[in-house]
């Protein structure tokens, strides 16, 4: 979320940037000019009650002890008479004044929620896809002298991936792992968590999967994206669209010393979306779940080095790819096409030669202080001095079962086969998937 101080100072500039986004500034920000107005000429007209009240009652306090004192003149009796009443009105006018300035808050903080984070000086302008900017590829597709097939052919062809019986269980975009298909994704998730920790210095977190509306709000789900959500009926529990928000809210209303950042950790979860909006889009196989298991990570740095941070965990991330032997690109996402909370954010695309198309397998994002203002996550400088607010960052390290689809199309055999890349078969004890019955 954007400092109030700092929306009411940059309009112009905030109209500017939603535009980049493809947004309408009017139905963004809507009249947030005439409600912040209207909010403090409440909140002047109630500090000005509350003051004259403080004042009358000094004054009556002075009048009572003249009386004590036998010194009040008739003058007095009345003057004081007409302050118990002025003070009488003034106290029944407060709760109305209160009211009002609440109101006028809440409707203020809720503009505020609505818009979306401003995009870094570097992100490109552009309203979609087509608008993003290649930054670098890696490796070379896979060479096959035959028909590459997708991997929902390739799955069920093996034995290892069942939709139909999915459907039947949870109905469409849900999907059933067997035998060594439920062990590539295990292998994946053990191989990615293992190569973070260990090579890259993140701490694996277990967190809760079921997360409530605050910490929604802190990462930027709430209020605007609740119908991309699963809530939990007659309680305030959501299951968690991604581990970036039980992750980022572990430190929630808390002040981390300086010295500790950066700050790293991951972890392996079930991801649950409704995919609302998302009707006829990637319904073959495993491209859009509602349920999907991703290893996630997530830093909180001092602003002066989350862009520095940021190349680190996309890096981090790239890694996995490079180690799988995945050829994939790297694209600079333009301003129209980033997250809601998003400052500036690369995504991997990775190669899938049976679709013979890049995919995204991950999105790595700076957020800047934009979820930390939500949550209230703060650090405490080196030296002491005032708190801030620190940036926090997030990408996939990576999304398990898009990465399980890579493996399966881009190390695909004419027989039907898939070999297994060598940097898992100590995690499979497998050198090859072949065909087996479900």
């Amino acid at each position: 979320m954007l400092e109030l101080g700092y929306v009411r100072d940059h309009l112009a500039e905030i109209e500017e940037k939603i535009r980049l986004r493809g947004g309408a500034p009017q139905v963004v920000l809507k009249n947030f000019a005439e409600v912040d107005l209207a909010r403090r000429q409440n909140l002047d007209a109630l500090q000005k009650i509350q003051h004259a009240r403080k004042l009358d009652s000094q004054r009556i306090a002075e009048l009572k002890m003249k009386q004590k004192q036998g010194t009040a003149s008739a003058e007095d009796s009345r003057l004081m008479d007409e302050l118990v009443e002025q003070g009488r009105v003034q106290r029944e006018a407060i709760p109305a004044h209160e009211e009002a300035a609440r109101l006028r808050e809440a409707e203020l903080q809720g503009i505020l929620a609505g818009i979306p984070n401003l995009p870094h000086r570097s992100v490109p302008p552009g309203t979609g896809a087509g608008d993003n900017v290649e930054v670098r590829r890696w490796g070379k597709p896979a060479v096959m002298d035959f028909e590459a097939r997708p991997h929902w052919e390739l799955g069920a062809g093996l034995g290892i991936l069942d939709m139909e019986r999915a459907a039947k269980i949870a109905g469409a975009r849900f999907a059933v792992y067997w035998d060594l298909g439920a062990k590539l994704e295990r292998a994946l998730a053990n191989f990615m968590l293992d190569v973070h920790t260990r090579e890259h210095g993140y701490t694996e977190v277990l967190p809760p999967y079921l997360v409530n509306s605050a910490s929604l709000f802190g990462t930027g789900q709430l209020p605007k994206f609740s119908a991309d959500l699963f809530r939990c009926v007659e309680s305030d529990l959501w299951l968690a669209p991604t581990a970036e928000v039980p992750l980022t809210n572990l430190y929630r209303d808390e002040t981390i010393d300086q010295g500790r950042l950066p700050l790293s950790v991951t972890a392996y979860t079930p991801c649950f979306r409704s995919e609302a909006g998302s009707y006829g889009q990637d319904v073959r196989g495993i491209i859009r779940q509602h349920q999907f298991q991703k290893v996630e990570l997530v830093k909180f740095a001092a602003p002066q080095d989350s862009y520095e941070q940021l190349e680190t965990l996309t890096g981090n991330a790239e890694s996995i790819l490079k180690k799988l032997g995945l050829h994939y690109r790297v694209m600079l996402l333009c301003a129209g096409d980033m997250g809601f909370s998003a400052a500036k954010t690369y995504d991997l695309e990775v190669w899938l030669p049976g679709q013979k198309v890049f995919r995204e397998i991950s999105s790595c994002s700076n957020f800047e202080a934009f979820q930390a203002r939500r949550a209230n996550i703060r650090f405490r400088p080196q030296g002491g001095g005032r708190t801030e607010f620190l940036h926090t960052l997030n990408g996939s390290g990576l999304a398990v079962g898009r990465t399980w689809l890579a493996i399966i199309e881009n190390y695909q055999q004419a027989d039907g086969s898939v070999i297994v890349p060598e940097a898992l078969r100590p995690y499979m004890g497998e050198e090859r998937i072949v065909p087996r019955k479900m």
